[in-house]
């Protein structure tokens, strides 16, 4: 998801994804430990994703105006 795609969304919407988000990040982490896990990259994915929520969560919450708004 790109961060224009989730400036889009509404700071509900943002925290609901992001408590879904970080479910399929512990599940990720479950199956890298238990090797299960192929694709190692997909928990560094979802990292960055939760970075990115959080980030633009915070940003509608301080009110802050972003690039390309008017």
């Amino acid at each position: 998801m790109k961060s224009s795609e989730i400036r889009l969304l509404s700071a509900d919407e943002i925290q609901s994804k992001l408590i879904e988000t970080r479910k399929e990040f512990m599940l990720l982490r479950f199956s890298a430990v238990s090797g299960q896990l192929t694709d190692t990259s997909k928990i560094n994915n979802i990292k960055r994703l939760i970075a990115r929520l959080e980030t633009i969560l915070r940003e509608k919450q301080l009110g802050i105006r972003t690039e390309g708004e008017a």
